[in-house]
C-alpha cells in the first residue's frame, strides 16, 4: 500500500507547518498549543486561511474540503505548537455536533462565529464528583416557572478548558432527575456572560490556568438554546466524544519537544536507540489509528483505543525527554513572555504528562468502553 500523501496534500502540510512555526514562536512554551494556546489573533488568521470548518458543508459556510486536508493542516499546526485553543474546540467538536443535532436556525446563529474565528467555546461536561462518568452528572436544568419554555441552570462544572475566555458553553445538564442515570440529560448552549455564572481558573503544577471551575447559580437559558432532543444527551455526547478522542491532537501535543530533544540523545547507547525506535514506531502506529478515525474506517467506539494508545505515547515521549536532559530538566527559568529554554519545556512536559491520559476520559474508563462497546466483552 502507498501511504504517501499526494503532492497537493504535501504542499498544504508544508504551508501549515510554516504558519504554525511562526505562530508558535510567539508562545513561551510550544507544547499543547491546541489546549493552552489562547491567541484570538491567530484564530482570525485561521479563518482568513479558511482553515476553520474546512470539512463542513459549503451550504453553511464551510469549506467543503476533504477530511485528509483538515488532517494535514492540524497535524502540522499542533506538531509545531501553534496557539489554537481559541478556535480549536469549536472547530473540532462543537461545529460538527451542531451540524448533526442542531436546528437550521441554531446553526445559522452559532456556526458563522466559529467559522470567522470570533467566538470561543468551552464544554461543560465534567463535574467535581463526575469526571469521566457522564451518567453521574448532577448539574440541573429545570423549567423556568416565570418564563414558560425557558430553563434555569444550577450546578458546577470542572476541568472546563478555556472557560475563562469563552463566549459560549456547550453544557450537559440533567433535565429529568427521575430517569435512569444515562437518561434524563439534555444539552444547551449557554451564554458565558449570563448573570449567575462564575468562572474560577485552576492553576496546575505547571503554572497553566486553562482548566476552570464554572459555577451556575440559577442561570437563565432560553428554550431555543436546547440542542437536539430533550433527555437524549447521552447519545449525543457519545457522538461528540468520537470527535474529541480520535484526533491528531491526542498524538502530537509534545511532538516538537521530542524533535528538539532528539539531537541530544546518546544514540551511541543501544538502549537509547531502542527507545527511539520504539517511540518512532509508536508515533507511526498512532498516526495510522488517527487516520482510520479521520477516514471513517475505525470500528464503533474505537476512538477510546485510539486516544488511549496515543496519549500513553505522549507520556512516554515526555519521560524520554526527561531522561535525555537529566537533572538539567529541573532548572526552571523565571516566567516571562519570551520563549522558554529547552530544559524548562522538558520540566513542564514532565509535570504535565499525567494529564494526557486524564482529560477527555481517563484511560481506565476508556478501556472499559473499549471492552464493553467495541469488543463486546462480558461484564464481571
Amino acid at each position: 500500500m502507498d501511504f504517501e500523501l499526494s503532492s497537493d496534500l504535501q504542499a498544504l502540510a508544508a504551508e501549515a507547518t510554516a504558519v504554525g512555526r511562526v505562530a508558535a514562536a510567539r508562545r513561551r512554551h510550544r507544547e499543547d498549543g491546541w489546549l493552552i494556546g489562547h491567541d484570538p489573533d491567530f484564530a482570525l488568521e485561521l479563518a482568513e486561511r479558511s482553515w476553520l470548518g474546512m470539512t463542513w458543508p459549503t451550504s453553511v459556510g464551510g469549506g467543503g474540503r476533504s477530511m485528509l486536508e483538515r488532517f494535514v493542516v492540524f497535524e502540522a499546526l499542533i506538531s509545531e505548537g501553534a496557539p489554537l485553543a481559541t478556535a480549536y474546540f469549536a472547530d473540532r467538536q462543537i461545529g460538527p455536533t451542531l451540524l448533526q443535532f442542531a436546528t437550521p436556525e441554531q446553526q445559522a446563529r452559532w456556526l458563522p462565529g466559529i467559522l470567522a474565528g470570533t467566538s470561543m467555546w468551552c464544554i461543560g461536561m465534567s463535574e467535581p464528583d463526575a469526571g469521566s462518568d457522564v451518567s453521574s452528572l448532577r448539574t440541573r436544568a429545570t423549567p423556568d416557572a416565570a418564563s414558560p419554555g425557558d430553563w434555569r441552570v444550577s450546578g458546577a462544572k470542572v476541568w472546563t478548558s478555556g472557560a475563562a475566555h469563552a463566549d459560549w458553553c456547550y453544557l450537559v445538564a440533567r433535565t429529568d432527575p427521575d430517569a435512569p442515570p444515562h437518561a434524563g440529560l439534555s444539552e444547551f448552549v449557554v451564554d458565558m456572560r449570563s448573570p449567575g455564572i462564575e468562572v474560577r481558573p485552576i492553576v496546575d503544577q505547571t503554572g497553566d490556568d486553562h482548566f476552570c471551575e464554572v459555577l451556575f447559580d440559577d442561570v437563565a437559558v432560553p428554550g431555543d438554546h436546547l440542542v437536539g432532543r430533550p433527555n437524549d444527551s447521552f447519545r449525543q455526547v457519545m457522538r461528540q466524544m468520537e470527535h474529541e478522542r480520535g484526533g491528531i491532537d491526542r498524538l502530537v501535543s509534545n511532538r516538537r519537544l521530542y524533535l528538539d530533544c532528539l539531537p541530544l540523545a546518546d544514540t551511541a547507547d543501544a538502549r537509547v536507540r531502542q527507545e527511539v525506535a520504539a517511540l518512532e514506531s509508536a508515533y507511526r502506529l498512532g498516526r495510522l489509528l488517527v487516520l482510520r478515525e479521520v477516514l471513517g474506517q475505525a470500528p464503533k467506539a474505537f476512538s477510546a483505543a485510539t486516544k488511549t494508545f496515543c496519549t500513553e505515547h505522549e507520556q512516554r515521549v515526555a519521560a524520554f525527554c526527561g531522561r535525555v536532559l537529566g537533572p538539567a530538566a529541573q532548572a526552571l527559568e523565571p516566567g516571562g513572555s519570551e520563549a522558554a529554554g529547552l530544559h524548562e519545556r522538558v520540566a513542564r512536559g514532565l509535570a504535565y504528562a499525567p494529564a494526557y491520559t486524564l482529560m477527555g476520559g481517563t484511560t481506565q474508563i476508556l478501556r472499559t468502553i473499549l471492552g464493553d462497546r467495541a469488543l463486546g466483552l462480558p461484564r464481571a
